[in-house]
């Protein structure tokens, strides 16, 4: 377990616990209810250990589990209504603490389905509701996420964002959260061991580029497949690493984060205010700053013309060899049924 806080925070202090859930084996729909009782029993004991516990998240796939034969069947997938999201919601009610959550969404118009994450508050209300922007391709299924970035005000002064595992390897979107006003951005993920540093490095880059704390947690352990690194990693707005948990499943991993210090460093700092100075080009030798967008990529992919120089050349350009017919969904097939 690591901590660089207290049991309590004080008025300021954002304490937040980042718990490198074991990697769920699910094999059917009544599996997805034993994880929803496991996360919401560890919401209250983890509160009940720090007590002054603000924010407690939790990785991507922990509700649903990973197996790709069934997870984007009827039966696997849950809604904002649904009775297990309800439990999320006493959850963090019962036990007066923000939390961020993870669920396979069913579209509520009828499409493919979506990778949510769910920010819920003390009082037991939906804050944040973010759709991943960037599924993993060409493993998984989802939808195209259809809500953008949201950014919501969160406790002690934070402002809350929230991406999806390899949503973090696109600056992009860290961009957008910092350019939205987020100070903490959260990533839950569900990564195997392929991309372990690759993770951490953008977690670090992520939360320099933009001067915002990053909050990031994986799932741990093996699932007879693979095994999911954990090491939960926290980040300073410097891009220094504040705390880095281990490869233990139910490691807590947690850190007192200071949001108005981000809020002052974007203020006041000068050369390495990266986010301010994008857009602000120069200003020593242009007055007020150069402004005109200059980024080839930034015009072509606002007007709908996004190609690499390479684009010809790309091999894999759909659902690969793991879905020859494309994602499965509808009523899982019996042969799935127990």
């Amino acid at each position: 377990m690591g901590s660089t806080g207290s049991v309590s925070s004080w008025e300021e202090a954002l304490l937040v616990a980042a718990i490198q859930y074991p990697v769920p084996v699910v094999n059917g729909p009544e599996d997805i209810q034993v994880n929803v009782d496991r996360i919401c029993k560890a919401v209250a004991s983890t509160k009940a250990g720090y007590p002054g516990l603000d924010l407690i998240v939790f990785p991507e796939y922990s509700t649903q589990g990973l197996n790709t034969a069934i997870w984007s069947y009827d039966e696997m997938l849950l809604s904002l209504d649904s009775p297990e999201v309800g439990q999320f919601k006493q959850a963090c009610k019962d036990a007066d603490v923000w939390g961020v959550f993870s669920i396979m969404e069913k579209d509520p118009e009828g499409g493919h389905p979506f990778n949510t994450a769910i920010i819920i508050n003390n009082k037991g209300e939906i804050a944040l509701h973010y759709r991943k922007l960037q599924p993993w391709v060409p493993v998984e299924p989802w939808a195209p996420g259809n809500l953008g970035m949201p950014v919501c005000d969160g406790p002690k002064g934070s402002k809350l964002a929230v991406c999806i595992c390899h949503d973090g390897m696109f600056p992009e979107l860290a961009r957008e959260a910092a350019y939205k006003g987020a100070n903490v951005y959260i990533r839950i993920s569900g990564y195997s061991t392929q991309v372990n540093d690759q993770w951490i490095i953008t977690n670090r880059t992520n939360a320099w580029q933009n001067l915002m704390y990053t909050v990031a947690v994986n799932l741990a352990g093996y699932d007879n497949v693979f095994y999911y690194f954990g090491e939960g990693t926290i980040c300073n707005y410097d891009g220094n690493v504040i705390q880095q948990g281990q490869r233990n499943p139910w490691e807590i991993v947690t850190a007192e984060l200071f949001p108005r210090l981000v809020d002052k460093a974007r203020e006041n700092w000068a050369l390495e205010n990266n986010i301010f100075n994008l857009g602000c080009r120069a200003y020593v030798g242009k007055p007020g700053g150069e402004k005109a967008n200059y980024l080839t990529w930034v015009k072509d992919l606002a007007e709908g013309k996004y190609k690499l120089p390479w684009d010809e050349k790309i091999k894999i350009r759909d659902g690969w060899k793991y879905y020859p017919n494309g994602g499965q969904y509808g009523p899982m097939p019996d042969k799935f049924k127990k």
